[in-house]
């Protein structure tokens, strides 16, 4: 496996099978812009942007409908003197418009305003990563592929990823566009974090075998596992989300950090790359402290623990076969010449 690596201390890693270089964090910019009643102004959005990029990161995350398109108009601008520099993501597929309905959705009519529109925001003619941001029951995903394909193809588009949406239907993606030679999705984006944790049962299985790099939104569950709460909303809580933050807090008073970095740093132990957002410089700052963070078998095994899901059937019942030796054991993870998202590489 190549060594770790990184500009400026962050490692850098391989997006899949797309060639792009990554930092192991993503920006989240849904933060930018106050459209929504919150989030971080142009001024506090462009420390955070500075701060990140400082630490040696490269790879920003936005999506269309975010502040009602300020967050894309505000990151244009930041990125807008090292755009080369900087791995820019965007995403389409919701609604921007509630009078109109074909404002949203995966079919070419919303796909084609929406790029157009994404571009002229972000101040640029390429978006390096376009992620579909939900399924779409209704558009076929051939029609879909075809569509991105042509994006990729016209050099608007670099590379497409996928986000919230079924296994089954990302694998079947990735067949048809591998049987029709076109452009396939190289990442996936999950909801993942101590609390959230049933991408276990079939989309971080079905991302490994496809050779999809695993992106993890809201590693701190939305900020659950990283602000104060009073006993009153403590006592609110699911028992989950109370077993993470005792746990969390447990691990960081033995390390000396705090509840976030460890929860960040669990989820980077499980081989996604984190996708950070913050509202304010403090914020962003304790969640890159997380690069810091080395969690030992026992604190990995505590955390696990705490959180850990029955994976069901047919998972359940193959491993009882497993252990009666009905079936052979599971063959060892196949080599393949793509380093995987954990790999690290020279820079």
């Amino acid at each position: 496996m190549p060594e770790p690596t990184g500009t400026s201390g962050m490692p850098i890693h391989v997006l899949g099978r797309s060639g792009l270089r990554v930092s192991e964090f993503c920006l989240g910019a849904m933060t930018f812009g106050t459209d929504w009643g919150f989030g971080a102004d142009e001024e506090t959005s462009r420390a955070i942007y500075r701060e990140f990029r400082e630490a040696g990161g490269n790879f920003v995350d936005t999506a269309n409908n975010y502040t009602n398109g300020a967050s894309e108009e505000i990151l244009g601008r930041l990125v807008a003197g090292e755009r080369d520099s900087v791995v820019l993501s965007t995403k389409y597929t919701l609604c921007t418009d509630p009078d109109d309905p074909n404002s949203g959705g995966n079919h070419r009519k919303s796909l084609r305003r929406s790029i157009e529109s994404s571009l002229r925001r972000l101040g640029t003619d390429y978006i390096d990563l376009l992620w579909v941001h939900a399924w779409d029951r209704f558009t076929p995903v051939d029609e879909t592929l075809r569509a991105l394909d042509d994006l990729v193809r016209s050099g608007k588009v670099l590379a497409i990823g996928v986000t919230n949406m079924p296994a089954w239907v990302v694998a079947r993606s990735a067949a048809i566009a591998e049987l029709r030679g076109w452009a396939s999705f190289c990442a996936l984006q999950v909801e993942y974090s101590l609390v959230s944790r049933t991408p276990e049962r079939e989309l971080l299985p079905m991302a490994q075998a496809h050779d999809l790099a695993l992106c993890a939104w809201s590693p701190l569950a939305r900020g659950l596992l990283a602000r104060e709460l009073s006993g009153e909303q403590e006592a609110r809580l699911p028992s989950v989300v109370r077993r993470a933050r005792d746990t969390a807090r447990e691990v960081a008073g033995e390390l000396g950090t705090t509840p976030a970095r460890v929860a960040i740093a669990w989820v980077r132990s499980r081989g996604l790359l984190p996708s950070i957002g913050a509202r304010t410089v403090e914020q962003l700052r304790d969640n890159i402290g997380a690069l810091a963070v080395e969690l030992d078998d026992d604190h990995l095994t505590r955390l696990d623990e705490a959180t850990r899901i029955r994976l069901g059937y047919p998972h359940d019942f193959l491993d009882g076969l497993y252990e009666r030796r009905t079936l052979p054991p599971p063959a060892a993870p196949r080599e393949t010449t793509t380093p995987p998202v954990s790999a690290r590489l020279r820079t």
